[in-house]
């Protein structure tokens, strides 16, 4: 019997709240998620946009333990808009755009975010993984289609007979087998779900651990990334800081090979070298306090397949990231933006297995891409071999002369993915790239005026034959709009421009003018079928 643990954990400025276990009563919902970090809430508030019930399986009692992920991008910002919870992350959070890489107390870089005047949200905002997972969950208590059931561990997976899936899951009141159409793993890094799918990640696993200590500390200083290489008091190695809302620093450090983790997570050993950190940024004695504290290793990893027969995997079930760059929870909201849509849609008898066939296309080449940006970072910060150290540390040595080296410190930032080849797209220009959120009046930018589904943006009058489509593709059960712009010369719409936009806010089909048989065969394209007779 599962028996999660119901003390609530320890934080100096967080209030754990435990739940009580949900019944142990399975469900006719035709989704399954499986784990109850951002990533699944997320996928769990887009489906249900898209009109599916799904049942949600948290193994614990309470949110996640740690700040964990902190720093979330504009584009993660736009999703959690999708998803309803940005403005209170935003609130809540601190938006930042520059950060600062240190070698022997000099500045040698500082990267700036753009961030047109135009656009709604900052290139970065950090706030702590268990605030957002909170206001996730807030979100989902007005949801009805979403079923949080708190405790409920999964143990076993098998196919039922309908060709789905049934899993078995563990409660605090007994077990249950749960039958349901698809299944999503979300379940994190250790994932339960890739292991009983037998699933094996592909890539590199670098050596460097890293130390994350979040502490309580008074700093007068920016909220900006600083990154410190070669410190004197861990040579060789590598130290991160960003600031966190509530008064609450991360200090990220790489440890000397071959230590023990458990011996550097002594509190001797921490208050030791957070002490060092601080005395060299000019804090020597400034009281702190430790609220906790976790060890890490860059990992650059993702599986080959992203659907396996009826399970879909998002975030750290599908792949492992390096944080440099702030890469992971970004790249797992990308994906649960991108299969949500895809899997409604499957799920409500509107498209078939080659529109999750193109999740698995394109969030695969991004997955991929990222992990060849990513090791490029990776082992900048953390050298895999003596070639790769020297190679580093030569830059180090002459980026404090030759402003010619120092871009090549530059952690490459998370970014979305342009779909540039999905085969989703059609039309007669480039397509693939995520809408701008562009600013059109005082409080109102772009993506708050698209609507859930797929949607038409003209810079023409409305015209009664493509209204016409639109109206025989709603009677099908599509959710599909027209939205009239001005002419924007930021996104290139001049007048009689249209363009289609996915479901993700990605845009399917550009055209200098488009006519109603364009128009449909291109949603059908959407759909991953063929145009309609």
């Amino acid at each position: 019997m599962h028996h999660p643990d119901a003390t609530p954990r320890r934080s100096i400025y967080f209030d754990y709240r435990v739940r009580a276990p949900s019944p142990a009563v399975p469900t006719d919902a035709p989704v399954l998620i499986v784990g109850g970090g951002p990533i699944g809430l997320t996928t769990a508030l887009l489906l249900a946009q898209q009109g599916v019930r799904c049942r949600l399986l948290m193994a614990d009692l309470q949110v996640s333990e740690g700040s964990r992920a902190i720093v979330f991008t504009r584009r993660s910002m736009e999703i959690l808009q999708q998803a309803g919870v940005a403005d209170a992350v935003a609130a809540q959070g601190l938006a930042w755009r520059f950060g600062n890489s240190f070698y022997r107390g000099q500045r040698v870089f500082r990267m700036e975010a753009p961030f047109p005047e135009d656009d709604r949200f900052a290139p970065m905002t950090n706030l702590q993984q268990q605030v957002l997972e909170e206001l996730l969950i807030a979100r989902i208590a007005a949801e009805p289609r979403v079923e949080l059931c708190w405790g409920h561990k999964l143990v076993a997976l098998h196919r039922n007979d309908a060709g789905g899936a049934e899993i078995e899951v563990d409660t605090p009141a007994g077990p249950y087998r749960q039958p349901a159409a698809w299944v999503v793993a979300a379940d994190g890094a250790r994932s339960t779900l890739r292991q009983l799918c037998a699933l094996k990640l592909e890539g590199a696993a670098y050596e460097g651990r890293f130390v994350i200590a979040d502490i309580r500390v008074d700093l007068p200083l920016p909220t900006e990334r600083l990154a410190f290489f070669d410190p004197d008091w861990n040579r060789g190695n590598t130290v991160l800081m960003h600031r966190e809302p509530q008064g609450i620093w991360r200090i990220d450090y790489q440890l000397p090979p071959g230590e023990d983790p458990a011996d550097a997570l002594r509190p001797e050993a921490l208050k030791a070298r957070i002490d060092a950190q601080l005395a060299m940024i000019g804090h020597a004695g400034v009281p702190w306090e430790m609220d906790w504290s976790s060890v890490y290793s860059a990992r650059a990893l993702t599986l080959p397949d992203y659907v396996h027969h009826r399970v879909c995997f998002v975030g750290d079930a599908a792949h492992l990231l390096p944080i440099f760059g702030v890469r992971g929870a970004n790249t797992g909201f990308q994906d649960a933006q991108n299969m949500a849509w895809k899997l409604g849609l499957v799920v409500r008898g509107l498209a078939g297995p080659a529109l999750l066939a193109s999740y698995n296309h394109e969030r695969v080449a991004a997955a991929r891409e990222i992990v060849d940006e990513a090791g490029k970072s990776t082992r900048f910060m953390t050298p895999p071999t003596r070639g790769f150290r020297l190679l580093r540390d030569a830059v180090l040595s002459l980026s404090l002369t030759q402003a010619f080296v120092r871009p090549l410190y530059h952690w490459r930032t998370s970014r979305p993915h342009d779909y540039l080849d999905s085969p989703l797209n059609s039309g007669a220009g480039p397509a693939g790239d995520p809408l701008p959120n562009l600013k059109l009046g005082e409080g109102d930018h772009l993506l708050d005026r698209v609507a859930d589904g797929a949607v038409v943006l003209m810079t023409t009058a409305p015209r009664a034959d493509l209204d016409d489509v639109l109206q025989r593709w709603q009677a099908r059960g599509l959710r599909c709009s027209a939205l009239a712009l001005p002419a924007l010369e930021r996104l290139g719409m001049a007048d009689g421009h249209a363009w289609l936009l996915r479901p993700d806010q990605h845009v399917a089909a550009r055209w200098q003018t488009v006519d109603a048989a364009t128009l449909d065969t291109a949603i059908a394209t959407l759909l991953g079928g063929p145009a309609p007779c």
